[in-house]
């Protein structure tokens, strides 16, 4: 079924890029809205544009009785939850050998443990509804691996993986899912909000010394528009059949494409050798 014309939606991580556009677009679209960010002060705005359809709420998907409450407040102000969007979460950008145990572990606790839970909470509401979507921006990099951001790609592939199972598991109720894999876009995800560990090992010095240098210089002049991001996002949750994976803008799209045929010509070109693993039926 369509996207009601008054659905309403709980987006996480409202205070900056993706989120922030999108949450001004559903709200200036006549949707419901539940605007979420670590401090809700910093969405105040947002909600302001139609506080009898909007409200801002303190979210830290780290939290398991923040997550509580905002989905009960989801549920008491309006009735409701009809689409999810997890957009919470952060890069953090370093060799895979001088990673910080401790800011990896943060990072998997926003990325895919807080995305994990927020969700479980939703699905409850969804399944009764017998109707939900639920969007997961994932990245290019939950598609494809680069020099420098082994724990952020990580982090990604672990919530693709995983829609793909959820996926599975909730068509059936009526419930889709979809992940948002964006290449570079102009958001805030490579300037403040970007973590990074400085390589100090001469080894990666052109390939994640590289990619860290290449990624700060870029920030602010990527490619991507956010404010076209949160359309296509509307129009995907309105669509009776959503589709797993859309890969936004024109250099994650050519990364990704080029990437799967490669691997799937990988794959193939080992078709003997899988094959031979069986047993042999002796």
């Amino acid at each position: 079924m369509p996207l009601d014309a008054d659905a309403v939606w709980l987006i996480t991580g409202c205070s900056t890029g993706f989120g922030r556009e999108l949450a001004r677009l559903v709200i200036e679209g006549g949707y419901r809205a539940v605007v979420t960010a670590r401090d809700a002060e910093r969405v105040a705005d947002l909600a302001d544009i139609a506080p009898d359809r909007a409200v801002a709420v303190d979210l830290d998907v780290t939290k398991a009785d923040q997550i509580d409450a905002a989905v009960e407040t989801a549920r008491e102000r309006f009735g409701r939850i009809d689409v999810l969007v997890n957009n919470a979460g952060y890069g953090y950008q370093t060799s895979v050998e001088e990673a910080e145990d401790a800011a990896v572990r943060d990072q998997f606790e926003a990325n895919v443990f807080g995305l994990f839970a927020i969700t479980r909470a939703v699905l409850p509401t969804m399944r009764q509804q017998r109707f939900g979507r639920i969007l997961n921006v994932t990245s290019v990099a939950g598609l494809v691996g680069f020099p420098g951001s082994g724990y952020y790609a990580a982090s990604k592939h672990a919530v693709e993986g995983w829609s793909d199972s959820l996926r599975a598991e909730v068509a059936p109720l009526g419930i889709g899912v979809t992940c948002v894999e964006p290449g570079p876009f102009r958001t805030d995800w490579a300037g403040r909000s970007l973590s990074q560990t400085a390589t100090a090992i001469d080894d990666y010095a052109d390939t994640v010394g590289a990619r860290l240098a290449t990624t700060k210089k870029n920030s602010g002049s990527q490619p991507g528009d956010p404010v076209r991001a949160g359309q296509a996002m509307i129009a995907l949750a309105g669509e009776d059949e959503p589709p797993r994976h859309v890969v936004f803008g024109a250099q994650g799209f050519g990364v990704v494409t080029d990437r799967l045929r490669a691997r799937l010509e990988e794959i193939e070109s080992r078709r003997e050798m899988s094959l031979g693993t069986d047993y042999s039926g002796d």
